[in-house]
């Protein structure tokens, strides 16, 4: 065990309550969607009371990427989307996970052509693949919860408005003794 993260101004925060925080952020996940074809809808089911995202925090998709924890991206995507799809994700804070939904967005599937990106992996580091054609709402929900799990074992405390690892803000702050 380590000690206490230490931020600005004196705050010390144990390690046990980092721990706390992670457990609190699995089950507030807000992501960005980037649906771009047919693996939307399947994203949509999963909405629905069927599948119940709510009961986990995950109802709250986001329009901003200022206000997302990750982003879904699914379906293939044009090479004149993919600028857009990198200036997404680069303004969502860190720390951010991303979730590749469907073959076309892992792979560009059928679409072997000039104007689609071969697999969104190449613009954008992905977290979790979620493969299918489209995929069942089932393997977009046990995606969703591989990174809830991501989320909840993450170490990363806060400083201000920035996220910064937790071995680093004891760097910056000290230990406490």
């Amino acid at each position: 065990m380590g000690g206490p993260v230490r931020f600005p101004g004196g705050i010390a925060m144990p390690v046990q309550v980092e721990r706390v925080l992670g457990f609190g952020r699995s089950f507030s996940f807000w992501p960005l969607l980037f649906g771009l074809a047919c693996c939307a809808i399947e994203m949509m089911a999963l909405g629905g009371s069927r599948f119940d995202m709510s009961r986990f925090g995950m109802e709250a998709m986001r329009a901003s990427p200022r206000q997302a924890d990750g982003m879904i991206v699914a379906g293939w995507c044009s090479i004149k989307m993919a600028p857009r799809v990198v200036r997404l994700y680069e303004q969502i804070p860190d720390p951010k996970w991303v979730l590749a939904m469907g073959s076309c967005a892992i792979s560009g599937n059928i679409w072997d052509t000039y104007n689609v990106v071969q697999g969104i992996d190449s613009l954008i580091p992905v977290d979790v693949y979620v493969p299918g054609c489209p995929p069942r709402p089932e393997a977009l929900w046990e995606g969703l919860e591989m990174i809830r799990q991501r989320v909840k074992e993450s170490k990363h405390a806060y400083d201000g408005l920035r996220r910064i690892p937790a071995r680093d803000a004891i760097a910056e702050g000290g230990s406490d003794s």
